[in-house]
């Protein structure tokens, strides 16, 4: 570069040299869209017949290749079609002269010859790797920010000066250009701007277990997302035909990471919260979060025992009489105690929804053997003599109904229900804590892994054989629907009884997997009994009080398979101003927590305030408003549960002005968010009303980009004691 050459002279010039390549790269993004419209057209004139009763094996054949044809033909367009932020965003200038350009998807020419690298790529590997110690054989790396298809901002690193390349370098530095950008209601992928060990988990080989471990800010919950398209890119059949699980701390945090894949070229992987991680065999996903002593004694792994004991507890109550019968004037009974027997002998080899028909034989098997002999009945008459007494009908239905998990979990509302099932597993303020949460609307996050256990336990509801399906005429008259034997088949082969109710996955991907419970784990490990894992998560976080447990669960998904480890040591998000503040927090109650390395520094120290309970509202609208004005960006008021309604009712006219730029959250909802600003408020209160206490809290100051305030009420708070 001339030294005499003005900036803006040779940055229009870099521009328009990049902005001449993705022009083209989008004139052959057109036309190989084009082309594979024109694949899908032709896949579906393929084979067509107006035969309508039958087909040959060849028609079979040229219908599977049509299908076939179709399939691939229109994934492809659904990848071109896609809407992809600056699908052309990186540059490598190698020693040798070659120029490769790296983008979300590949592109190639008429030639064959690649105008994209797709970033998932091998070749594409040094444009994350490369350093000034180890360059990799290039001479720059280029950063194109781009707003659709025009390029509007260029930053270059030099990582080979020993060369004789004379090449224009720009910009500051990509990364850090990265992180001063304002941050918005959704999630960003970093694909522009991975570093070298983000990079290296990213690509880590699918087998085994997977731990991305890292403090606030160190990128891992987008680093784990970049894995799981970088996994489908290069494992596309197996995880394609298995699928993969991505599963989060909360709805809100699934609502601010869904556009991540679909940005780096994916849609084929399943998002769920945590809440939501059982929907497949329950039909819903829970969002209402206990209180904090509930959600402990839900998440042990003594409430198996406890569940156990609750679907073997007939649905008659707890003083359960026996049954009586009479067969020709002969009374037939079973005492309580005998049912009881028949019952746990039948539990113990059956579900019990399965069970029914084994529990009926044994009990009419009991009552049969007491038809005295000299009344000269076949066994048959006597099944049937008393099949046929409607207080033996009544009796059974009582005794062994389909049960649905929903109904058996909704019996711990009752306190003496709890006090028997829990006798000996929980203590009395236990069990006052699990029956009043309970009752309630809406299941709660915690709940929804035990309802995942019930239905593990109880099995499927059986169908009726007998019963025919009814068409309900428009008039209002029943009439039994014609059912063929081909129909009958074709039902037999969708339904089948033996499948299991949950969905099971080749790959399952855990983010903020310190948070789990014992029962959580459980949970998901039903959801990936073969599955490959990736686990994600700082123990310095976690909300499970007991920090043994959690260590314990998240090793024996691990168990003897290959196991390896990556720790991403540098915070990215958080100002040092910020980040030294709730690391000083967290030690004193975590001294072992894993602290990365704040890079950055804006010069504002946070903002730690005091205020009257009168003037909480006032204080803190005040305090909004003078925030929007200081960040571009987003804002996020976190509060304790205790507060956090009143807030939000209070409708604060800082929060009207804002045009939705300021959001009131949960202190275990700010999990894996961020926001330019935070406003923490009643930081003693977050501490004392969340389940994981400090480390929760160290969770909350972490959140911030730019800067952080906090609100004590009433007076300087505890969770101050000790800060220089």
């Amino acid at each position: 570069m001339n030294p005499a050459e003005p900036v803006h002279t040779a940055l229009e010039h870099e521009l328009a040299i990049e902005q001449a390549h993705v022009d083209l790269v989008y004139k052959h993004l057109k036309k190989a869209a084009k082309s594979a419209r024109k694949v899908a057209s032709t896949g579906r004139k393929i084979y067509r017949s107006d035969r309508q009763t039958w087909l040959r094996e060849e028609d079979g054949t040229a219908l599977f290749e049509r299908d076939a044809f179709a399939f691939q033909a229109a994934r492809r367009l659904a990848e071109l079609d896609a809407e992809h932020e600056g699908l052309v965003f990186g540059r490598l200038d190698h020693t040798d002269g070659e120029i490769r350009y790296i983008g979300r998807i590949g592109v190639r020419d008429d030639d064959y010859e690649p105008l994209v690298i797709d970033w998932r790529a091998r070749a594409a590997e040094p444009f994350y790797r490369a350093t000034a110690s180890d360059p990799m054989d290039v001479v720059r790396r280029r950063v194109l920010r781009c707003r659709n298809d025009i390029v509007v901002g260029i930053e270059d690193d030099l990582l080979e000066a020993n060369t004789d390349n004379e090449l224009v370098i720009i910009g500051e530095g990509a990364l850090m250009a990265a992180l001063k950008r304002a941050r918005g209601p959704r999630m960003r992928d970093i694909v522009a701007t991975i570093q070298a060990e983000q990079d290296e988990a990213i690509r880590a080989d699918y087998t085994g277990v997977t731990t991305i471990s890292g403090g606030p800010g160190t990128g891992k919950t987008v680093v784990a997302l970049h894995r799981a398209a970088y996994l489908l890119y290069t494992n596309r059949r197996r995880f394609e035909r298995g699928g993969i699980l991505v599963v989060g701390p909360s709805s809100l945090f699934m609502n601010y990471i869904e556009r991540v894949l679909p940005s780096l070229g994916e849609d084929s992987v399943t998002l769920r919260p945590i809440g939501g991680v059982a929907v497949d065999s329950l039909g819903l996903t829970a969002t209402r979060i206990d209180s904090a002593a509930a959600a402990v004694v839900k998440g042990s792994l003594r409430m198996v025992p406890v569940l156990k004991r609750l679907v073997n507890l007939p649905m008659l109550g707890i003083d359960q009489p026996g049954v009586r019968v009479t067969v020709k004037g002969e009374v037939l009974s079973l005492s309580p105690s005998q049912l009881a027997r028949i019952r746990g002998e039948v539990l113990s080899r059956h579900r019990l929804n399965k069970g029914r028909d084994a529990a009926e034989d044994a009990v009419l098997g009991a009552l049969i053997a007491q038809v005295p002999e000299e009344l000269g009945l076949d066994p048959d008459v006597s099944r049937e003599l008393i099949t046929d007494s409607a207080a033996y009908q009544m009796f059974l239905r009582a005794w062994w109904p389909d049960l649905d998990a929903a109904d058996v979990l909704n019996r711990l509302a009752d306190p003496r229900v709890v006090a028997q099932v829990a006798d000996g597993v929980l203590d009395a303020a236990e069990q006052a804590e699990l029956a009043s949460s309970f009752g309630h609307d809406g299941w709660s996050v915690a709940d929804a892994a035990l309802l995942d256990e019930l239905v593990e336990i109880l099995g499927p509801i059986q169908e009726d054989a007998d019963e025919e399906p009814l068409l309900f005429l428009p008039d209002g008259t029943e009439m039994t629907e014609v059912v063929t034997t081909a129909d009958r088949l074709a039902r037999t082969h969708e339904a089948d009884p033996d499948a299991e109710p949950h969905d099971t996955f080749a790959h399952v991907l855990v983010d903020e997997a310190q948070d789990l419970s014992p029962m959580q784990w459980r949970m998901l490990r039903r959801r990936g009994p073969q599955a490959s894992w990736t686990l994600v998560g700082d123990l310095a976080q976690s909300s499970w009080p007991d920090l043994d447990e959690s260590a314990r669960a998240m090793a024996e998904i691990a168990g003897s398979g290959t196991h390896r480890t990556y720790r991403l040591s540098t915070n990215y998000r958080s100002p040092a101003e910020v980040f030294d503040l709730a690391a000083e927090v967290v030690r004193r109650s975590y001294p072992q927590a894993d602290l990365p390395n704040a890079v950055r520094s804006t010069g504002v120290q946070p903002l730690l305030l005091t205020v009257d309970e009168p003037d909480l509202a006032a204080r803190l609208d005040a305090q909004l408003a003078e925030l929007a004005g200081q960040v571009e960006g987003t804002i996020g008021v976190i509060a304790p549960p205790s507060r956090l309604d009143a807030l939000v009712a209070a409708d604060l006219p800082s929060v009207r002005a804002a045009s939705g730029r300021i959001s009131f959250i949960l202190p275990l909802d700010a999990k894996g968010l961020e926001y330019d600003g935070v406003v923490v408020v009643s930081p003693d209160e977050v501490v004392a009303e969340s389940p994981g206490g400090v480390r929760v809290l160290y969770v909350a100051l972490t959140r911030p980009t730019q800067r952080l305030v906090t609100i004590d009420v009433g007076g300087p708070g505890a969770w101050r004691d000790g800060i220089a």
